[in-house]
């Protein structure tokens, strides 16, 4: 009997033994300390990177609306360009085929608008035409701003004014846009991207009105916060 206990003690204290010297699941204990650290750091890369893209696009966006609505207008190279309401709206459209994939209207905003002199020297914005859901003013002016008098002194930050010349405009553009995260991890929020846009229009252009065509074209009016197409 007491040969046999103390066979057992000996083979549980050399299980002990060996047991302390097995290693097989130190590599499991490892990934389980080592797995939320890698996969944090791999969400924020992503998330980085994405958001990084989406400040690109935007920023395109911008700029492309701006170079479209310069060139706008029918072409007749004998008398100064008209420009049509439909136009504009074409100018719009082709922000949403590159926002696409973005839902550039549906989380963002664009407002374009025509920078002019007044008669009186000053700046003042003609016309001003708005696509988008989100509920975003601009922060630079609204239609109408410097119709007369010297005191507009044009868009954009204080010490960096874009004016506009005498018998030119200047399309300026801005484009608000909320980010919506891509991982489950909120790294940045519900950020938003802000952008600008600048040009001066490239041809002889009749700034007196936007015109409409017949039947009339729908108006990107600035009061209606939709993404759909001006209807």
């Amino acid at each position: 009997m007491i040969t046999k206990a103390i066979r057992s003690i000996r083979s549980k204290a050399a299980r002990l033994r060996d047991l302390g010297r097995d290693n097989s699941a130190v590599a499991m204990v490892e990934f389980a300390f080592s797995a939320p650290i890698v996969l944090g750091m791999g969400l924020l890369g992503t998330e980085t990177a994405y958001f990084t893209i989406t400040h690109m696009q935007i920023s395109q966006v911008a700029m492309q609306v701006a170079d479209n609505a310069s060139r706008i207008g029918e072409a007749d190279v004998l008398v100064s360009r008209k420009v049509y309401e439909d136009d504009v709206n074409g100018t719009f459209v082709g922000a949403e085929k590159l926002g696409d994939g973005y839902g550039i209207y549906e989380q963002g905003r664009i407002i374009l608008s025509s920078l002019q002199k007044n008669t009186g020297g000053g700046q003042w914005i003609a016309w001003q035409r708005c696509r988008g859901a989100k509920n975003f003013a601009s922060s630079y002016g609204v239609e109408g701003d410097g119709a007369s008098g010297t005191s507009f002194n044009g868009m954009g930050e204080p010490g960096n004014r874009i004016t506009a010349s005498q018998g030119t405009a200047v399309m300026f553009v801005e484009v608000s846009y909320t980010y919506e995260p891509i991982t489950p991890v909120d790294f940045y929020g519900d950020t938003e991207i802000r952008y600008t846009a600048a040009f001066t229009v490239r041809d002889s252009r009749d700034l007196t009105q936007l015109y409409q065509t017949t039947p009339a074209s729908p108006v990107a009016d600035c009061d209606v916060y939709s993404a759909d197409r001006p209807a």
